[in-house]
This record gives structure tokens, C-alpha cells and sequence, in this order.
């Protein structure tokens, strides 16, 4: 397995994983396919703010991809980001996901960012151990904010400290 800067190449098993996951699981509150067209956009969106997709592959194959992009949308949160990983339902349980999530992490800390959260439903019992493995630390639970297949869910935030700043760097006037 090679874990690397995803290419257009990529979309196509990007979003096979991705349509996995929204049709499958409730890893994604999404409930509509997209197609590879939908993932160029998305990972040209994601370069254009400076940050990264990265693909784990093997033999050729796309098993998982990992992301992370700005948190909220004001300039106070800018140290923080929040991220994404998927894998394939055929490599799940084989370390895809943790080698993504260790360059991600490396990758968020270049970028200067202070905080990276994770948001997990409360039932994917299998990405909150992993978190927990890499010190994400739970930080609220907020019942019953998201839905599907007929039913609410519980959204379970998590948080990993970057570096140790006692402060913010201040922004030049």
C-alpha cells in the first residue's frame, strides 16, 4: 500500500468509496451517489484553499482516501480543520485508514493548523477506536442532529491538538 497526493486519475475510485459509503453506512449523512466528475470538483476545491486529498493505493487500485478543509467558515477558526477518511468495504480492518490519517495529520501540522476535528456518528464504533488510538480526545456529543436510513443520529466530535502554541500567531494588518 502507497499512500500519496491524489490525481484527477483518482476521482474514479474516490467516488466509488464515497458511493459506498453513503449508500452502505452512516459514515456520510449524505444520501446521494456522486459521480468521478463531482470528486475532480470537490478535490480541485479542496487544492484551491491549499489543502490536501491524498489516495491510499494498492496494485493499482484506490482503497481509501483521506482530506481535511476548514472547520467553519470565519477567520477565528483558521488554526482549525476538520477531515475525512473512507475505505474501501474490501480493505476495512487493514491499516488503510490509520496510514492515511498519520499523513493527513503530518500534512495539517505543515499547514500551521493548531486543531483537527473529527465528526463520527456515535455508531461507527470502528473509526472512534481509531481516533481514540491516534489521540483524538472526545470533546461533545451532540443526540440525535443527524438521520438516515429512517433513523437519528448521535454525532460524536473529537478533537487532536497539533502543536502546543500558547497562542495564535497574529495576522499582519
Amino acid at each position: 500500500m502507497r499512500v500519496r497526493d491524489a490525481v484527477a486519475g483518482d476521482a474514479e475510485g474516490i467516488a466509488r468509496i464515497y458511493n459506498d459509503a453513503v449508500l452502505t453506512t452512516t459514515a456520510i449523512l449524505n444520501e446521494g451517489a456522486v459521480d468521478a466528475e463531482n470528486r475532480i470538483g470537490w478535490m480541485e476545491m479542496r487544492r484551491g484553499q491549499g489543502y490536501p486529498v491524498l489516495v491510499a493505493e494498492h496494485e493499482g487500485r484506490v482503497i481509501g482516501y483521506a482530506s481535511f478543509g476548514d472547520w467553519r467558515p470565519f477567520d477565528g477558526f483558521r488554526a482549525t480543520v476538520e477531515h475525512s477518511v473512507y475505505v474501501a468495504a474490501e480493505a476495512r480492518g487493514q491499516g488503510v485508514a490509520r496510514a492515511l490519517m498519520t499523513e493527513l495529520t503530518e500534512r495539517a501540522r505543515g499547514c500551521g493548523k493548531h486543531v483537527m476535528v473529527a465528526a463520527v456518528t456515535s455508531e461507527n464504533e470502528a473509526s472512534l477506536r481509531l481516533h481514540r488510538a491516534l489521540g483524538f480526545r472526545e470533546a461533545a456529543v451532540l443526540t440525535e442532529v443527524g438521520q438516515k436510513f429512517g433513523r437519528w443520529l448521535d454525532l460524536v466530535f473529537l478533537e487532536l491538538r497539533l502543536d502546543d502554541r500558547a497562542q495564535p500567531e497574529q495576522r499582519k494588518a
